[in-house]
């Protein structure tokens, strides 16, 4: 929120009001007053090597749940990517997932998609050339 509002440019923020009244762990850094969250930069909650996992908001939860589900039950190692703001779009941090993973799942619950299908042509060479 303190990004949104020092940046200069016009910013919406979603959120998703099934996560009100949840708790998260944060890290010191994130507690600390002048941390700021920045506006078009993803984060790798999980690390993997088979799959992306590429989603915001409750459904880096979600994708989280089936990460470990997909490790339990089929030793398939599922990166998982909060993209955290979807304009601009982290578009070096999926593509250097989709490099290591050669696959790539959008996972959204709303309408349009948050990764829009004009971008896929852009990921597809990536993972072709890594195959």
């Amino acid at each position: 929120m303190k990004a949104a509002i020092r940046d200069p440019n016009p910013v919406v923020v979603l959120e998703n009001e099934i996560l009100y009244g949840q708790q998260f762990p944060l890290s010191p850094e994130a507690q600390s007053k002048d941390f700021v969250l920045p506006i078009g930069k993803a984060k790798i909650e999980r690390a993997g090597k088979d799959i992306t996992l590429v989603s915001h908001s409750i459904n880096v939860g979600r994708c989280l749940q089936a990460a470990e589900e997909l490790k339990e039950k089929h030793d398939v190692e599922a990166e998982v990517i909060n993209i955290r703001s979807a304009k601009p779009l982290d578009v070096d941090a999926i593509i250097n997932s989709i490099k290591k993973t050669n696959r790539i799942v959008s996972v959204d619950s709303g309408f349009p998609a948050f990764v829009p299908a004009p971008l896929f042509p852009i990921f597809r060479p990536v993972a072709n050339a890594v195959s």
